[in-house]
Formats: structure tokens, C-alpha cells, sequence
């Protein structure tokens, strides 16, 4: 009878010195000596390899050299000893079967890889130590983000990925259609009508309209998915798919909703910090120098707070020189949220009541009507990772907004009719789950933190 394989998580966790196990893994290091070869084996269970020995008594050289291949999947069957390290096991192989093969033409040698290098093969870089260990952390993320909701009462909704509206009204939307190139269609207005849904559809920026819908009767819920931007933006933060967590809570003004991001983000840094605390270390030691201080200071620190107004007047004296100009009425480009987060404040702040036109139609107007209730959290090394507002409940306000902005009014009837059947303040924010990613990794590119980036011209 073959022997059930254990995660090597499990055999590292103690217990089993003495014990005949079965592993499986992938190899990632090996190397040969006289009377003895040694294997690096990896599940992706957790960061930390587990070292295989062979004796060249029980495996000749023949059978050896395909088990030490880098990249080979192998099943191993042994026992757990300890090792020269303290506290440290490996298994001494007594058997040993070839899952999957690899030759010297795996990409994936011995030599430092380029992050550049790595992006171009998606489909073996998460083998290496730091996209397991991102993968890893990007999963306990996602499951910390779900468990703050959860145990505080909201309701987990799926809004649509297919959507007949801009959210942001940016006009940044990937069109859907069933119809391919025909130069007998002479107008846009026909090459709607014969779509699949009649009219024009696209990939979905936001589920916050939708969101919207469900608040309105749930009082607090939250969706959680991909969504997708079609802006020909090549930086480092920017990707035309990734994932977002955007809760919308019934009966919270902008203050309420400030203080439920604050909780969650230091909810969600506070789980990482005890769940993922070997890959974290990983990034510390590799990418970020002071990132396990930087994190433990964000969930041990108030988050500072600045008006729009003030922030630009602290720019203006910072004697900096921007590239880009520093006025009221212009959006803070990254240079600017890196100086106030990064020099200014030391630590993560919210920039409140931005001018109403550089933001979008939904958001509620102020008394001084040129300014709107949105919060950006800038965070140091990143910048903006959470956009969020109170909603304007006022339906003429909202009406003459969408109509000052050109937007087409059918595609928001139904968001205009929440304002008639009951409205009530409301309010909710948008996080980006990549850049938080980036944020407890200390990883500089948003391509490095998605397991397949989607950016302008690239597609594997």
C-alpha cells in the first residue's frame, strides 16, 4: 500500500523525529559528494525547504541524477532525523520516485534571477523563494480581509464583472462584445444594437454601484474581486486587472468610514504578523530593511489626518522641487503622497475633502461646494491604497452631477432611484488588494504581487 504523503509544514512543525514519512516536492537546490547527495525539496507548504539525504549505498550515481535535476517533482519515502542545525530535521531517503522530470533547459538555475527576468516565465516564477513567498502571504491576506468583515457583521455580495456603466466615469472600460471587425456596420449606435446585450458593455472598475444596492438593504456589506482598468498607464502601481475590496456601509458619514479603514487595515497587518511571520521576515531581510518595524508601527500608531487644503499649503513650504506642480485643484501625484507619508508625517494619514472636480460623480458635496467628503489613505512606500467617500443621498445634487459631466443618464437610472425610495447617508471605500500587497512585502511592482499581470502589451 503506497504511503500517504505529509506536508513538510507538517514535519517541520515537530514530532515526527524517529518516523518513517512519504514527501513530495519539487527540488530546489542539490548537490553530489563522494558518498552522499542532497536535495532542497520544496511543497510550497511553507517558505522553508526540507533537506533530503541520499546514500549512495542504497541510490548509485545512475538513479541519483535525474532525482537531483532542479525543477524535478519527486516523492520521497524516509525517515525524519534531526539535522546539524538545531532544531532543524531532514529525511534520510530510503526510496524514492520520479513524479515529473527537468533537464538543464529549466530557466530557474542556481544564479540571482532579475525580477524583469522572472516576469517573462509566469508559469515557473512562483517556484522560486519570493513569489512563493508572496503567493503565500497574498492568500492570507485575502483570508484576513474576509475574516474583518465577518466577525464584524458584513455580508460578503458578488457584484457583476459584465457591467452597462463607468463607475468612475473616466471612460477606462474594456468593451465585451460577440462581434468581430465588420465594415458593413456603419455607426456605433448599430454595432451596439447588434451586440449580445443590445447596448454597449464593458469589464466592471468598481462593484461599488452595485455595492450601493445591496447596502441599502443588508446596512453593511462588502464585495471582494477582480476588476478592471483599460488606462494606458506603464508604472509600477498601476495594472488593467486586480482585485479590490470595497465595503459600503448604510447610515456611515465620512468619519465613520474613516474609522472602519483604519480598523481594517490594522486588523488585516496585525494577522500577517502573527499567520505570516517567515515569509515576512523573508521580505525584511531581502526587499525592505525595517519592514516588520514599519508594519508593527501602523497597528501600534494613530493614523494621521489632513485636509486637501492643508496638504497642499505643506507642499507648497515643503522646499521641495516636485515634478509635477503643486496647486489647489490639481490630484497629489505619487511624488507628492510619497513626501507627505514618507518625510512629512511618518506613517499613514488620510488626505480629506478633495476638490469636487477631480473626483468622481458620486461623491458627496460639501457646504462649500468645491470640495467633496473623500479620504485617499496614502501609506509610505506606496501611496494611495484605499479611495474613500461618503456618497452623495441627494438626488438632485447627484442628477445635475451626472448631467454637468456629460454621462449618459440611462445607465444610471437605477442609482438615481436609490436616492427616491429611501436614502440614507451612506459611505464606503475601495482597497486595492496589489498594493496592499505591496505595501507588507516591501515588493516594488505591482507586477510582482499578481500571479499573471495583465498590463498594456503584455498577456502571457
Amino acid at each position: 500500500m503506497t504511503m500517504q504523503h505529509i506536508d513538510l509544514k507538517e514535519i517541520h512543525s515537530g514530532g515526527y523525529v524517529g518516523k518513517k514519512v512519504a514527501v513530495c516536492g519539487w527540488v530546489r537546490t542539490s548537490r553530489d559528494s563522494k558518498n552522499v547527495a542532497f536535495v532542497e525539496l520544496n511543497d510550497g507548504s511553507e517558505l522553508s525547504h526540507m533537506q533530503i539525504v541520499f546514500d549512495k549505498a542504497v541510490f548509485d550515481d545512475k538513479m541519483l541524477a535525474p532525482l537531483l535535476a532542479l525543477g524535478a517533482a519527486l516523492k520521497v519515502e524516509g525517515t525524519v532525523e534531526r539535522g546539524m542545525k538545531d532544531e532543524s530535521v531532514e529525511i534520510r531517503a530510503e526510496s524514492a520516485e520520479l513524479l515529473g522530470g527537468s533537464d538543464t533547459t529549466y530557466p530557474l538555475q542556481k544564479k540571482r534571477h532579475t525580477m524583469e527576468f522572472l516576469r517573462t516565465i509566469p508559469h515557473l516564477r512562483v517556484r522560486t523563494n519570493t513569489f512563493n513567498a508572496v503567493f503565500r502571504v497574498r492568500s492570507e491576506l485575502s483570508y484576513a480581509i474576509h475574516e474583518f468583515f465577518h466577525k464584524n457583521g458584513y455580508y460578503y455580495v458578488h457584484s457583476p464583472i459584465i457591467t452597462g456603466s463607468d463607475c468612475e466615469g473616466a471612460g477606462e472600460v474594456f468593451k465585451v462584445t460577440t462581434i468581430g471587425y465588420n465594415p458593413e456596420i456603419k455607426s456605433e449606435e448599430e454595432y451596439n444594437k447588434n451586440d449580445f446585450f443590445g447596448r454597449s458593455a464593458g469589464l466592471t472598475v468598481s462593484g461599488q454601484l452595485e455595492g450601493e444596492v445591496m447596502a441599502t438593504a443588508l446596512g453593511k456589506i462588502y464585495t471582494f474581486g477582480p476588476t478592471f482598468r483599460a488606462e494606458n498607464s506603464n508604472t509600477p502601481r498601476h495594472a488593467a486587472e486586480f482585485w479590490q475590496v470595497e465595503p459600503e456601509v448604510a447610515f456611515a458619514d465620512i468619519d465613520d468610514i474613516i474609522g472602519i479603514a483604519t480598523d481594517m487595515i490594522k486588523s488585516i497587518i496585525a494577522h500577517l504578523l502573527e499567520h505570516c511571520a517567515p515569509e515576512l521576515k523573508f521580505f525584511d531581510e531581502r526587499f525592505e530593511n525595517g519592514l516588520i518595524a514599519k508594519l508593527r508601527h501602523v497597528v501600534e500608531s494613530d493614523f494621521a489626518r489632513i485636509d486637501y487644503t492643508d496638504a497642499i499649503e505643506v507642499l507648497k513650504k515643503s522646499g521641495k522641487q516636485f515634478v509635477y506642480p503643486v496647486e489647489w485643484g490639481l490630484d497629489l501625484q505619487t511624488e507628492h503622497e510619497r513626501y507627505l507619508t514618507d518625510e512629512y508625517f511618518k506613517k499613514p494619514v488620510f488626505v480629506v475633502n478633495y476638490p469636487r472636480k477631480i473626483k468622481s460623480f458620486y461623491m458627496k458635496q460639501n457646504a462649500d461646494g468645491k470640495t467633496v467628503a473623500a479620504t485617499d489613505l496614502l501609506v509610505p512606500g506606496v501611496g494611495e491604497i484605499i479611495g474613500c467617500s461618503e456618497r452623495e443621498a441627494d438626488y438632485d445634487k447627484l442628477l445635475k452631477e451626472i448631467k454637468d459631466r456629460g454621462m449618459k443618464l440611462s445607465d444610471y437610472a437605477n442609482y438615481l432611484d436609490l436616492r427616491k425610495f429611501g436614502t440614507v447617508p451612506h459611505s464606503g471605500f475601495g482597497l486595492g488588494l496589489e498594493r496592499m500587497l505591496m505595501y507588507v512585502t516591501g515588493m516594488a511592482n505591482i507586477r510582482d504581487v499578481i500571479e499573471f499581470p495583465r498590463t498594456k502589451d503584455d498577456l502571457k
